[in-house]
């Protein structure tokens, strides 16, 4: 016979606190068993990271995460295989002169091969930023003079001085200015990657880059909520756009892309004012966590929460967001029985689908919690290894 439901919830707080507790730092790190199952199912042996439900797909989004997460566990003999990979499969060979390809995969001949040549930013600024910081964790120059060379890279060909708002990153190199108006991704733009960025190259855009992202969030949110898209109209503001412009085109909501912006905000150092005033930009979702089980998957374009359920890598993604409130104890608690509960325990990795991209918010989430890694005030990464 089961546990008594009152008794059955009492545990399961424990067990919540318990894991809050030792995302404080109360508990010793072994190893990071989550992400050694990640990379036992999603990476191969070349380095390349593999999106089973995308058809095998990789993306540059993937390998730079990868490359994070191999510098955070200072796995530095994985971290060599996937920047190896990538230069050599979706960055012609030499990620110094080339950004990389966005998509690589099976085309409809059955070759395996870059599929989108267009670079996405966002993959191409947690590259360089985790090759910076490689450079400095382990005191290897190569990798922050190649972590430069993209940085200049994306400084000359995914920024855009946008009338009346200033220096913005772009999605990508093409496809994202149409006439007079700009589409802007907030989740391509997480605020400690920039402000790192901006200390290491003074002389570039990221410093205004940086002051813009809070009016950016604040003025694009609907009634609190993040989109995935946004346009930005000079003169006019921002206005949520739908992902695929055209006949494609999908009603523009907030969803995938948008919940990674709660997990940046919540990730940022909190001695200053930044992230206060970001948590102030997007409050929504607290509101709607404290009398919900999970964030939902879409928000409407009016800022309307639909009725599913979010995956349970959103669980994950608004965990650090939560955090950063002082009276959010409860709905934390709950995200992590979430969690707890559709915690694999045959392969360690999450959800009923064990998704790549709910690994990856999870490993961004828990990794941070667990004290794995921190961003400074400055933006720097700060990790356990360095501490042992």
């Amino acid at each position: 016979m089961g546990l008594p439901i009152p008794r059955l919830r009492k545990r399961l707080l424990l067990t919540a606190t318990l894991f809050m507790l030792c995302a404080t730092g109360g508990c010793k790190q072994g190893p990071w068993t989550l992400w050694d199952a990640y990379s036992a199912r999603f990476i191969d042996a070349q380095g390349r990271v593999i999106d089973p439900q995308g058809g095998g797909r990789t993306t540059s989004e993937g390998q730079a995460y990868a490359l994070f997460f191999a510098l955070a566990d200072n796995d530095r003999a994985c971290f060599d295989r996937v920047l190896n990979w990538t230069q050599a499969n979706l960055a012609g060979g030499d990620l110094g002169t080339h950004l990389p390809a966005w998509l690589w995969g099976k085309n409809k001949d059955g070759e395996w091969k870059t599929i989108d040549p267009n670079p996405a930013s966002d993959a191409d600024l947690w590259l360089a930023y985790s090759l910076i910081e490689a450079g400095r964790l382990w005191k290897q120059p190569d990798y922050i003079n190649l972590g430069r060379k993209v940085l200049a890279q994306i400084a000359k060909g995914e920024v855009a001085d946008l009338p009346g708002l200033g220096p913005m990153l772009l999605p990508g190199p093409v496809g994202f200015v149409h006439e007079k108006t700009w589409t802007l991704n907030p989740s391509y733009m997480p605020l400690f990657v920039i402000e790192r960025l901006a200390v290491v190259d003074p002389s570039g855009p990221w410093q205004h880059i940086a002051l813009g992202i809070p009016r950016l969030l604040r003025q694009s949110a609907r009634h609190g909520f993040v989109m995935d898209w946004v346009d930005y109209v000079p003169g006019d503001g921002f206005y949520p756009a739908p992902q695929h412009p055209g006949k494609d085109a999908e009603a523009p909501v907030g969803s995938y892309d948008a919940i990674r912006v709660y997990l940046w905000v919540g990730m940022l150092d909190g001695r200053g004012r930044e992230r206060a005033d970001l948590l102030d930009a997007i409050p929504a979702m607290s509101a709607y966590l404290a009398n919900h089980d999970a964030p939902p998957e879409k928000v409407s374009d009016q800022g309307i929460p639909l009725a599913q359920d979010g995956p349970i890598g959103f669980s994950a993604a608004v965990l650090p967001y939560l955090r950063a409130f002082s009276n959010m104890e409860r709905p934390s608690a709950a995200q992590t029985i979430r969690m707890s509960k559709q915690r694999d325990a045959a392969t360690g990795l999450y959800g009923k689908d064990l998704t790549y991209y709910d690994q990856n918010l999870a490993l961004f989430a828990t990794g941070y919690l667990d004290g794995r890694f921190r961003f400074g005030p400055g933006g720097e990464l700060k990790v356990e290894w360095t501490r042992s």
